[in-house]
């Protein structure tokens, strides 16, 4: 009876021994993955904002401002706005995270800072991008992707010049682009045509890219809040430090 019952508690004790040591190695691998999502390297990261986007967008600066001070510290970002056919550098590269979110402005909502394609001033951004840099760049393009160089043509959705030099730019850069999708006062924001191609277009210069576009809908704005945790969690993925 004795033997059996040092039997009965010698097996119970291996058991439980066993379900510690599984339990405490399940602990580490969660510790592990949770330290591997938060530790993400520094960026160097460009934020372009079309500045004829519908006002709703501003309601979005907070947000934006947040992920701006969520980057690793010792990232570069730069703020810029595509307005009237030019780039208007609100912020150059900086450190100084908190200074680039306060860079941030209302885009002015208005057609007269329709641009001819937001592509053409994104070329631009990316010359700024220096090549002695040697942590992963990444620019945020937040837009309408509309390109109507070659009119509503469905051949020519996400295939003009502009859109094919942007991603032959960035791929010679290493600029991985994300998108949002933000429809603007013109065209956009009544066709579901036009929203259907400028989607489009972000959509392959952001695949074509290393990056990934983020929208919903066709015509009406919906917050940017999913987008920025979808966002973090790809650059958490994409960006991680390997200890």
């Amino acid at each position: 009876m004795y033997y059996q019952k040092f039997l009965a508690l010698a097996a119970a004790f291996l058991i439980a021994v066993s379900t510690i040591g599984t339990a405490s190695a399940r602990v580490n691998v969660n510790n592990e993955n949770d330290q591997l999502s938060q530790a993400i390297e520094p960026l160097n990261m460009a934020i372009l904002i079309q500045d004829d986007l519908v006002s709703q967008v501003g309601n979005e600066l907070g947000v934006t401002r947040d992920f701006i001070r969520s980057l690793p510290q010792g990232s570069r970002v730069m703020v810029g706005y595509i307005t009237a056919g030019t780039l208007q550098v609100r912020q150059p590269f900086t450190t100084d995270l908190e200074k680039a979110a306060k860079s941030l402005r209302l885009p002015t909502a208005s057609q007269a800072s329709s641009p001819f394609n937001p592509y053409i001033e994104v070329l631009e951004a990316l010359k700024k991008f220096k090549s002695e840099w040697t942590n992963a760049n990444a620019l945020l393009l937040i837009s309408d992707g509309l390109d109507t160089s070659r009119g509503l043509d469905s051949t020519a959705a996400g295939h003009t010049v502009d859109i094919d030099r942007t991603i032959s730019e960035a791929n010679k850069r290493r600029v991985s682009i994300f998108s949002f999708y933000a429809p603007s006062v013109g065209l956009t924001s009544r066709s579901r045509l036009a929203a259907s191609y400028g989607q489009s277009s972000l959509n392959r210069v952001s695949n074509e890219t290393g990056g990934r576009a983020f929208f919903q809908g066709a015509t009406s704005f919906v917050t940017f809040d999913s987008y920025f945790a979808s966002l973090r969690d790809t650059l958490n993925r994409q960006y991680a430090r390997v200890r």
